[in-house]
């Protein structure tokens, strides 16, 4: 009987081996850089200043003309009547305004 079991043991070893593989891989390659991602984008929401040139997910420009907790005012366009209420999360480049 002690033969049985430890053949069974010797045989799951390789495949115990090749999942902890696997989810190493998955882990460095998949989970890891998603959360440094993450992070990132929530540094960036976090710097946010009224003037900055923001890059919405839909692909519009505009400038913060004011900021809450989670939201934030945007002008749209040359014309100063386009202000539209957005939520942060919807914010996907920030360019900030050059100090000169």
């Amino acid at each position: 009987m002690s033969i049985l079991l430890s053949e069974g043991t010797a045989s799951s070893l390789p495949m115990l081996l090749s999942l902890v593989v696997l989810f190493a891989f998955m882990y460095f390659f998949m989970i890891r850089p998603q959360q440094k991602e993450m992070k990132k984008k929530n540094a960036m929401l976090s710097e946010l200043a009224v003037g900055d040139t923001i890059l919405t997910s839909s692909g519009f420009y505009g400038v913060i003309i004011d900021i809450t907790d989670d939201t934030v005012i945007v002008e749209f366009g040359s014309n100063k009547n386009c202000r539209i209420p957005m939520q942060k999360a919807a914010i996907s480049a920030v360019e900030k305004p050059d100090a000169e």
